[in-house]
């Protein structure tokens, strides 16, 4: 178990909800990830539209709890409205701050995302801020009253895995104490367990599963590697070295001496 913002939940798998082939495959995948939190979107809250209403009423069978996101937001201003929308709509004062600034990368604008935090906290919110692995953008948004991070591995979608592992290893030994949780850019089960095994609280991801051939069998792989990864770190892995040495000492070796 573990505390998350003021919940206190067993899974450190947080999963998203899009780019599923079927309703159906997603909420199954969900089922076989075993996460409690799930994300959400605002822009799919259509009333009017049945598929979206099937989408809601699947959502509300799982009983996970909600992270509403501000994807497509690219202005402090359209996030905090966004947020401000989701607190009414999914009844929850938690938020995933996303405020992009280039549409290439999908990259984060530092400026307005700090800007977008600070009010966001000062209206009672718990954010969730996806950012970079940059160190002074990651203190200011801990100064604007964040308790919370979730920097990138990589890019959104690009599933490369962890491409600046010291940075990402830097945050986690310079903010002990503060929650970290890898956001975007994870492909594999096995980047997601190297991101555990470094010490992150935690990975939150969506299209390595929804677009998988079969995404429930992959839920399941990540849920069982972010479950390895994070007790791998419990355990302590051993230090790298440069130089060979025998796993099997040689202290009780005989050595025959043959007179000549």
């Amino acid at each position: 178990m573990w505390q998350l913002a003021e919940k206190t939940i067993a899974s450190r798998f947080l999963l998203g909800t899009a780019q599923y082939p079927s309703l159906d495959v997603m909420r199954d995948a969900i089922i076989a990830a075993e996460t409690q939190v799930i994300t959400v979107s605002l822009r799919r809250q259509r009333p009017s539209n049945t598929h979206e209403n099937t989408f809601w009423d699947s959502i509300k069978t799982l009983n996970c709890h909600l992270l509403p996101n501000t994807a497509g937001c690219h202005s402090a201003q359209d996030a905090i409205t966004t947020a401000e929308i989701a607190r009414e709509v999914f009844g929850t004062h938690w938020i995933k701050l996303e405020v992009i600034g280039d549409d290439y990368n999908l990259q984060p604008d530092p400026f307005e995302l700090v800007a977008a935090a600070r009010e966001l906290v000062k209206r009672g919110f718990e954010v969730f801020p996806y950012c970079t692995d940059d160190f002074i953008v990651c203190q200011r948004l801990i100064d604007c009253g964040c308790k919370i991070l979730m920097p990138w591995a990589a890019p959104i979608g690009t599933g490369k895995g962890i491409i600046h592992p010291d940075a990402l290893l830097m945050l986690r030994t310079r903010l002990p104490h503060v929650t970290l949780i890898i956001d975007a850019g994870i492909g594999k089960p096995s980047h997601a367990a190297h991101a555990m095994e470094m010490g992150f609280d935690g990975v939150l991801l969506n299209t390595a599963v929804a677009n998988a051939m079969d995404p429930i069998m992959m839920a399941s792989a990540f849920k069982d590697a972010i479950h390895a990864g994070h007790q791998a770190f419990l355990a302590g892995t051993m230090r790298e070295r440069n130089t060979a040495q025998p796993s099997t000492s040689l202290l009780d070796t005989p050595f025959w001496h043959q007179e000549t």
